[in-house]
């Protein structure tokens, strides 16, 4: 088997008129709300300083990044998968749909792909690679983990004043305890996935 060459540095491809993007998703792990995914071509010639995995960065700060990438990028794009194709589909194959799905949206198609993690969907035609860790080791990955986390954590919070009561807008639907006693409590919710194990338990009980 022919080793893998080294990639050429991004700006190389840039000045070869190719165009690398760095995919990530984030919400895999919540119990409400959907699963969200990002993809992004960083254009060398507008660097971005502090790009770095969105859960190492403070919330204002993810705020101040996501709109700088939103701003300096050469495309971007973000898709999500609605809780009910979470549940019919499992929350993995969900995840790669979404990321699958931003990088068809981009609007400047990417030469190569760059995913957070240790998998590539198979809908993803282009060359691609998978990245352990991306998020903190690839800037075009470390972008789109961060407006990919800032565009759910702000529908999360809109989601809050839909459904009161629940604290949406304090852990943006993963499993904490004031989240499960809420469910207890209130009930479930529309945004929430049924098919994950508290959720599923607690519909048994009910």
């Amino acid at each position: 088997m022919a080793k893998k060459q080294p990639l050429p540095p991004i700006d190389d491809w840039h000045t070869r008129g190719r165009f690398i993007a760095g995919v990530d998703e984030v919400g895999r792990g919540p119990l409400a709300g959907p699963v969200v995914a990002a993809a992004v071509i960083l254009d060398p010639a507008k660097p971005i300083d502090g790009l770095a995995d969105s859960k190492k960065i403070s919330e204002k700060r993810r705020q101040q990044l996501a709109d700088e990438i939103r701003q300096k990028a050469l495309a971007w794009s973000i898709t999500r998968i609605e809780p009910e194709e979470i549940d019919r589909i499992n929350i993995l194959q969900a995840s790669l749909r979404a990321m699958a799905l931003s990088v068809a949206q981009l609007a400047t198609p990417p030469d190569y792909v760059m995913i957070d993690g240790n998998r590539i969907p198979k809908e993803i035609s282009i060359e691609a690679e998978a990245v352990v860790q991306g998020d903190n080791r690839v800037p075009c990955i470390s972008a789109a983990s961060i407006i990919a986390k800032v565009a759910r954590d702000q529908e999360m919070v809109e989601m809050d004043a839909h459904y009161p009561g629940y604290g949406l807008a304090s852990h943006k639907g993963y499993p904490t305890k004031v989240h499960l006693e809420a469910i207890r409590e209130l009930g479930i919710t529309p945004i929430h996935r049924r098919s994950f194990g508290p959720v599923k338990k607690i519909i048994e009980i009910t």
